[in-house]
């Protein structure tokens, strides 16, 4: 089934809007979620949210790439679970490597919390990634994105492990320079 029959049938309020959405989508929520979570039962958790979440909100929204809109949630809601279940301690999985990689890129004086920074943030960040060169691009997603493993990456684009270290990093640096710029940092 087609995206936008399965919008219409949230906007009909069928729940077979649920079942076409599994049909078609469950996999990729799942290895957004496992690769956030690293866990299958929390990944499996987050992916039966997701729905009840996409349930909640369509309507009103009317989702334009269905695809993208679940991936967000299901990335959010994988965020949040993380963050929960690691709220004393740091654990498993990609999700703090890949936070801590980030972190110099984004720290700041200023108070990102404010939504108008945070608009702004994502704006010029979204700018960064568009320009980067199509393979950077890609590398640069699956490691920040989909919280890929850098093993994972490197077998997807045959890669050493130290070509993809060292991409990753002159990537971070050329964010860092722009975030600069662009007064963030």
């Amino acid at each position: 089934m087609d995206d936008k029959s399965i919008v219409e049938l949230y906007w009909q309020r069928s729940e077979q809007a649920i079942t076409e959405t599994a049909a078609k989508y469950e996999k990729y929520c799942y290895s957004i979620a496992h690769s956030i979570l690293n866990n299958n039962e929390d990944a499996e958790e987050s992916v039966n949210d997701t729905y009840n979440e996409a349930w909640d909100t369509i309507p009103p929204h009317r989702p334009s790439i269905l695809s993208t809109f679940l991936g967000k949630i299901t990335r959010r809601l994988s965020i949040d679970k993380f963050r929960h279940r690691n709220a004393a301690k740091r654990g498993g999985g990609e999700m703090p490597l890949v936070l801590d990689e980030l972190q110099d890129c984004i720290a700041s004086d200023k108070n990102i919390e404010q939504e108008y920074e945070k608009k702004r943030l994502s704006e010029v960040v979204n700018a960064f990634v568009i320009s980067l060169p199509e393979i950077e691009q890609k590398v640069f997603l699956c490691r920040y994105w989909y919280m890929d493993s850098i093993e994972v990456i490197c077998k997807q684009f045959e890669f050493s492990e130290s070509k993809v270290k060292s991409m990753l990093y002159r990537t971070r640096e050329k964010l860092r320079d722009m975030l600069v710029k662009e007064g963030f940092q």
